[in-house]
């Protein structure tokens, strides 16, 4: 099977996690495309989802289905997004849409996260994939040097301004052997927004393809 199709198997088989579930958190990336797209068929199911990003915003709004704010609602039962990495014990890094703040808020405030990836993004070791992390404009510079006295090589995404309106670095050469810690440690630098690491708070599910079958985490 192709990449595409993989994401494709994957992401019908996380419409289950969605059945009865009136208001759903929607990620952002190409497997969630795939989700939103299977969407169309129980538009008339769903009260309304709640988005990762303003491109997440406008597909669920071209197939029908109405979009709310965090704020208008009392948490959310089950968030459904993608990874760029994910380990056995359901830690993701997550950023390569650059999406990586609006989507650590939403799998906070939901009950149930379910993570939809192909076999290409599940990982022994995360940090193979460049971490994201992004930052206030102004302390990019200062960040950067705080991300290589942990270890990172940062590099700036150039051209690349979040839905938040900061910048992102892409800290490379990480081999992350400690998500958790590594996640506190680099939150706490001042000027950091937030950082693609989703260990703290990691997925309830993680439903991988591989070949023609989905294997669950």
């Amino acid at each position: 099977m192709t990449q595409d199709e993989l994401k494709l198997l994957v992401a019908k088989a996380a419409l289950p996690y969605i059945k009865d579930v009136a208001i759903i958190g929607v990620g952002t990336g190409s497997t969630v495309t795939h989700f939103i797209n299977l969407l169309a068929d129980f538009r008339m199911d769903i009260e309304g989802a709640v988005s990762s990003s303003i491109k997440t915003t406008e597909h669920l709004k071209k197939i029908g289905i109405p979009v709310l704010e965090l704020n208008a609602v009392n948490g959310l039962d089950v968030y459904v997004d993608g990874a760029d990495e994910v380990n056995a014990q359901r830690q993701c890094i997550k950023g390569g849409g650059a999406a990586l703040t609006r989507e650590k808020i939403i799998a906070g405030a939901s009950k149930k996260f379910i993570c939809i990836a192909d076999e290409s993004k599940y990982v022994d070791v995360l940090g193979k994939f460049p971490l994201p992390v992004e930052v206030i404009p102004m302390a990019r510079s200062f960040v950067a040097r705080e991300l290589v006295k942990l270890g990172g090589q940062p590099i700036w995404r150039e051209n690349c301004i979040t839905d938040n309106s900061c910048e992102i670095l892409d800290v490379h050469n990480l081999k992350i052997l400690e998500p958790k810690v590594l996640e506190k440690l680099i939150n706490d630098i001042p000027g950091v927004v937030t950082v693609g690491l989703f260990a703290q708070r990691p997925a309830d599910v993680v439903l991988i393809s591989k070949g023609n079958d989905i294997v669950t985490l």
